[in-house]
This record gives structure tokens, C-alpha cells and sequence, in this order.
């Protein structure tokens, strides 16, 4: 959808991550796909849940979950496919998905809560989504990841 269409109101993408729904700019999301497997690795992490293949290419599947809801996605066969910056190229990588994916126009506004990754809010109907800045809600999945690893060292 083009945002000619919708008076110049943004469009974001409004999804579950665990027991949370949250959105992202349209412009960041390429396509929903629904996957017939996931790859996982044994060297894997909890943010890097594995790989899916789609058109020929690798997409490595990163979980929001343990950063954004404050625990690992459940298991899915849904994935948005995102764009991300990582040293100034431009990478595809899938975020696993529960639940329905809505495609909504609206006006963010600043966010209530003082979370890192959280850049505003939509009000839909009366729900208060939280609008994610991606790159930085996969640095907070990375450190919640980094945190539980060493505390385990610790332990150990």
C-alpha cells in the first residue's frame, strides 16, 4: 500500500511477537511468508532461532521474543520479512510471527514507556500498540541474550 493512498498517513505492520502485538513502519517490512521449515543449528542463539530459505537465498530468523516480551516466540510457520542496516548495507532477515499480521494506517504517537526500543504508539480502536525501531529492539534481544549467558557462566 502506498501512502498516496492513505492521505499521507503512514502505514505500519502490526503483528505478535509472544504475548505482546507490536508494529513497524511498512516500509521496513518486504513480505509475510509462511515457511515450510525452519533450519535450526546447534550453535545457535536465542535471538537466531536458525534459518528459513526463501527465493533461493538464507534468511537468517531472529526472535524478538526474549527482548521484546520477555520470553522465546512460540514455535511458528509465519515470518515477516524485514530489512535491516547492519554497517551501512541492507539485509533480510525473518521475524517469526504469531497470529494474524494487519496492514493499518495511523498516527504514532510518542511512546508512554520509557523502553529503548519503543519509538511511539498507535491507538487502534483502543489498543495501544508499540511501535518498534528494529534495530534497536534486536541490540536489546542481544544483550537480554548476553545477560542470560553470563549469568549462567556464573552458575555454572
Amino acid at each position: 500500500m502506498n501512502r498516496e493512498y492513505n492521505n499521507g498517513v503512514p502505514c505500519f505492520v502490526v503483528f505478535q511477537v509472544g504475548s505482546r502485538r507490536v508494529a513497524l513502519p511498512r516500509e521496513s517490512v518486504a513480505e509475510l511468508i509462511a515457511s515450510p521449515q525452519l533450519f535450526a543449528f546447534p550453535h545457535t542463539t536465542p535471538i537466531i532461532a536458525g534459518v528459513v530459505l526463501r527465493r533461493g537465498r538464507i534468511l537468517p530468523v531472529l526472535d524478538l521474543g526474549p527482548g521484546v516480551s520477555g520470553g522465546a516466540s512460540p514455535s511458528t510457520r509465519f515470518f515477516l520479512v524485514v530489512e535491516r542496516r547492519i554497517s551501512g548495507a541492507t539485509e533480510k532477515c525473518a521475524i517469526p510471527v504469531q497470529g494474524a499480521c494487519e496492514l493499518v494506517s495511523g498516527i504514532m504517537f510518542p511512546g508512554a514507556d520509557n523502553v529503548d526500543f519503543v519509538v511511539g504508539r498507535l491507538d487502534l480502536n483502543g489498543d495501544q500498540i508499540d511501535v518498534l525501531d528494529l534495530e534497536k529492539a534486536i541490540a536489546t534481544c542481544s544483550r537480554s541474550q548476553d545477560e542470560t549467558a553470563g549469568v549462567t557462566e556464573v552458575l555454572s
